[in-house]
């Protein structure tokens, strides 16, 4: 990536002063200082060469194979331009259905928000919609979640509705409902499906359904759930809808019930950087979330490390060089990823402020729980520095080594292999790290 580019994964207003300052030998001395012992009241992240090497081995074999169809140098520029098209696409997600149904409910949880938070989709049981409202993701400004007038309301009759709305705008729908679907819904299926998008059919307050049926003393929870998606598909089967589909979730709860089930639909139904993006915004709700964001972000490291090596012009004027010890990669570029996996997991300041407002817990008390990384907006140069200089990767040859054994077609980057293989354990180590704090601050908020 280009500088400016880099820099765009920078919250503003939160770059380091060494970068602000843009003072090389500054750089260089706090390189040297934490190289040699220096001591400094910096948060600090131990990595061991504890890596195994079937898991580097499985993340280098997609590097050897897209070498066999490109030279490395054209596979570097062609993986830049995959990098920059994933930080700007973006993704548009409607949310419509009849006034009442928590629509705008749905359209909070899905940026990870209450619903008394700053900037959330006014709720109510009124029709509180009165055009297309445009709700952007608070950490992922490229993800807009739509709140769409209810059909049916006076303003917005189903056979206006489309016009009204500009569908064709949107990637998906999501079709809410809190009691039962109607003949409008179906209506509007259809006509979504001549524009070849799809649709999902949510039934809406589930968790006050439930709370309401285990009153009765022959109350079975599956049973109830079982009951209530066969009534909402009988019901949308009558209205016309050959093969209906229903996810079961609550707006309050997102790892209770289908939600989980319908987020992997989503994933299942884009294509490769719309699904990138989807996983990479959604709140971390659950284990396995984190778990698929984590694979997600593995999956771009080594191409995050080819081209912080390979890019000469673009990045290896930024690569630290310190006599005795490899290049750790352009350093803007590790700010920015790192902050990158940070804010994926919400392990930034707004995210970790909007959770503990939800759960009424103090923010503090959820920090506690982060004890390896700094939040994103703490990621500094002088953090990355002390990272390169405190983690084994920055005195273990054998990572080169290793890599070069397995993918030979790195040689020809020079002393570049030595950036692209600590750089691709830096960000390993510190991904396992981010994920580690993510569940820590998961378990706090539930206690």
């Amino acid at each position: 990536w280009h500088r400016k580019d880099q820099e765009e994964f920078l919250e503003p207003g939160k770059k380091g002063p060494l970068l602000q300052r843009n003072n090389w030998w500054l750089l260089i001395l706090q390189f040297l200082k934490v190289a040699f012992g220096y001591k400094r009241k910096t948060r600090r992240t131990k990595m061991g060469f504890a890596m195994s090497k079937v898991i580097v081995r499985a993340e280098l074999e997609k590097l050897k194979n897209a070498l066999k169809e490109k030279n490395l140098q054209d596979l570097s520029k062609q993986i830049n331009e995959e990098l920059k098209s994933l930080n700007s696409t973006t993704l548009d997600i409607a949310i419509t259905g009849m006034t009442g149904t928590g629509k705008s409910s749905l359209v909070n949880a899905l940026r990870g928000m209450g619903d008394f938070d700053q900037g959330l989709a006014k709720t109510g049981n009124i029709e509180t919609t009165k055009k297309p409202e445009k709700y952007t993701h608070p950490v992922f400004p490229n993800v807009t979640v739509w709140d769409l007038p209810g059909i049916g309301s006076p303003d917005f009759k189903a056979d206006k509705y489309l016009q009204k709305t500009n569908f064709a705008k949107y990637d998906f729908f999501i079709i809410v409902a809190s009691e039962r679907f109607t003949e409008n819904d179906v209506l509007l299926t259809k006509e979504i499906r001549k524009m070849n998008k799809k649709y999902y059919f949510v039934h809406s307050k589930v968790d006050q359904s439930i709370k309401a049926e285990e009153r009765n003393p022959d109350f079975h929870e599956e049973e109830s759930l079982e009951k209530m998606r066969g009534y909402c598909c009988e019901e949308l089967r009558k209205a016309g809808e050959s093969n209906p589909r229903v996810f079961l979730l609550s707006s309050w709860n997102l790892s209770a019930y289908d939600f989980p089930l319908l987020l992997n639909t989503l994933e299942n139904d884009l294509d490769g950087l719309k699904r990138q993006v989807i996983i990479e915004s959604m709140p971390a709700f659950s284990k396995e979330a984190l778990e698929k964001k984590k694979a997600a972000m593995e999956a771009l490291i080594w191409k995050f490390a080819l081209v912080s090596c390979a890019m000469p012009s673009q990045s290896q004027d930024y690569a630290i060089r310190v006599p005795g010890l490899p290049l750790c990669g352009d350093i803007f570029f590790l700010v920015a990823t790192m902050g990158k996996f940070c804010r994926v997991f919400g392990l930034d300041e707004e995210s970790l402020g909007r959770l503990a407002q939800r759960i009424c817990k103090p923010i503090e008390e959820l920090k506690s729980a982060v004890k390896k990384v700094p939040l994103a907006g703490q990621i500094t140069e002088e953090f990355v520095l002390h990272l390169a200089a405190t983690s084994d990767a920055s005195k273990a040859p054998m990572v080169v080594k290793f890599a070069l054994d397995f993918v030979p077609a790195l040689g020809s980057l020079g002393d570049g292999v030595a950036s692209f293989a600590t750089t691709f354990y830096m960000l390993r180590s510190f991904l396992s790290d981010v994920k580690e704090d993510a569940e820590n601050v998961r378990a706090k908020a539930a206690e």
